[in-house]
C-alpha cells in the first residue's frame, strides 16, 4: 500500500512527464496517466463509481495500441481494455518515461 501512495505522489508531484508512468516488457508497454480515463467503451463496461476512480492509459501489445482505464488495486495496477481484456500489472514495474 505504501508503493501504491508513493505511486500516486510520483504522477502528482514531478513536473511535465511525471503525470505518466510507463511499464516495459519488449516491445510491448503500458503507460498509465493520472488523467481520468477518457475511453468510451471502457467507461461503459464500468458502474457510475468506477467511472470516477479510472484513469487513463494506453498500451502497446505485439505492435498494436489500446486505449484502456487503470486503478490501483493493492500492489498492482488493475488494467481494463477497450476490448473487455483485463490485466494486473506490478506496480514495481512501472517507471517515470525517460526524456528525449
Amino acid at each position: 500500500m505504501k508503493f501504491a501512495l508513493l505511486c500516486a505522489a510520483a504522477l502528482l508531484a514531478a513536473p511535465a512527464l511525471a503525470d505518466e508512468l510507463v511499464a516495459s516488457n519488449g516491445q510491448d508497454s503500458v503507460r498509465l496517466s493520472d488523467k481520468p480515463c477518457t475511453s468510451e467503451p471502457v467507461l461503459q463496461r464500468l458502474t457510475p463509481k468506477f467511472r470516477e476512480l479510472m484513469r487513463d492509459a494506453n498500451a502497446v501489445v505485439n505492435g498494436q495500441p489500446f486505449r484502456a482505464c487503470w486503478i490501483v488495486d493493492g500492489d498492482s495496477a488493475h488494467l481494463l481494455y477497450e476490448d473487455g481484456d483485463q490485466g494486473l500489472i506490478p506496480l514495481t514495474d512501472f517507471r517515470q518515461p525517460k526524456r528525449a
